[in-house]
């Protein structure tokens, strides 16, 4: 006896500039293309001089009927949640929709360079980018990423790399595209809505494994480790399954540019680490360490086990701590002196 899936036919419907969506989005030209979706650029007629991006999300022509209403469903729960988000290095999520068989999802359309373009231009003039600038992006890449971590449930990206990081004219830095998204509902197994698992190079393991329940913002931490990488060298990092095949394919970032201070070096292989567990346990300790509040470029002359214990503490703490330490070894010392 054969089971037969029963299949609903799919369409990814194209439209053409000058296309009204929802009764309100002028759409002006596609600004982004994906294999399950595209993203447009619009004009909200409600609001005259508004402009949106509006992400078209399709889906996969295998999913059986069920599979694809419950993806459907699992797009208007996290749309619902992604409105809700409020934060300044976040594009707003103002709307949701359908149109047949494809969902629409409008946000902020936030002009200026990607960090792609940033990088481009970088290595077209034979430069690197400015630590300290790379680092003030850094800081407020982070303080999204701890928002979306801090939620309930968290929220993961997924998809944190130098094209879906925009820096406004004002020089505002946007985490751009929800694309990846994903609601850790805690015992929840889902489809993840946009499809895919990130992209390739700024991914971690654990991403490939399409297990969900493996993996939290430590995922996040890696591939903005990755990303960081990417713009203080640029030289985009290496496969993580290449990385996983032979460590030593990943090139240390101060051989490649070595203005790069050893501490931000140390950071960014701290969050690219291939274990979860061997990475920052979340955002702000990550960021602790790349500015220096915390002494995590100590790590690998205490020992990576030992150190990591401590990643949490922050300068004072450590100091204290090597000081006792100091003192306990100076102890024994004069005992052993006293007994010989």
């Amino acid at each position: 006896m054969f089971l037969t899936l029963d299949k609903k036919t799919w369409m990814k419907q194209e439209f053409s500039s000058g296309s009204i969506l929802h009764d309100r989005y002028k759409v002006e030209r596609v600004i982004g293309q994906g294999g399950y979706g595209s993203i447009l650029l619009a004009e909200d007629l409600r609001l005259s001089g508004r402009f949106c991006a509006v992400k078209q999300v399709s889906y996969d022509p295998n999913y059986t009927s069920t599979m694809l209403e419950d993806a459907r469903d699992q797009f208007m729960r996290e749309a619902t949640v992604l409105a809700r988000l409020d934060h300044p290095n976040l594009p707003k999520v103002s709307d949701f929709f359908s149109i047949d068989d494809n969902d629409f999802l409008v946000m902020d359309y936030i002009p200026g360079d990607d960090l792609r373009a940033v990088i481009a231009k970088a290595e077209a003039n034979k430069q690197f980018l400015n630590e300290a600038d790379v680092i003030d992006w850094a800081m407020q890449i982070g303080d999204a990423l701890s928002y979306l971590h801090s939620q309930n449930p968290a929220i993961l990206h997924r998809d944190i790399k130098p094209s879906n990081i925009k820096v406004t004219p004002a020089g505002v830095v946007k985490l751009v595209d929800f694309g990846l998204v994903k609601l850790l509902a805690p015992g929840e197994v889902t489809i993840t809505i946009m499809q895919g698992q990130g992209t390739a190079l700024y991914s971690p393991l654990e991403q490939y494994g399409g297990d969900s329940n493996m993996m939290d913002g430590r995922a996040d931490i890696y591939a903005f480790g990755s990303t960081l990488y990417h713009l203080l060298t640029n030289t985009p990092p290496v496969n993580v399954r290449d990385r996983f095949l032979d460590p030593s394919n990943l090139v240390p970032p101060r051989e490649i540019n070595p203005a790069i201070s050893p501490r931000v070096e140390d950071a960014i292989l701290w969050a690219m680490e291939l274990h979860p567990n061997e990475r920052p346990r979340n955002v702000k300790t990550f960021l602790k360490a790349l500015t220096g509040e915390s002494t995590s470029s100590l790590r690998h002359l205490a020992g990576k086990v030992n150190f990591r214990e401590y990643q949490g503490l922050d300068r004072t703490e450590m100091i204290l701590l090597y000081i006792a330490g100091g003192l306990t070894f100076f102890s024994l010392l004069l005992t052993l002196i006293r007994n010989i």
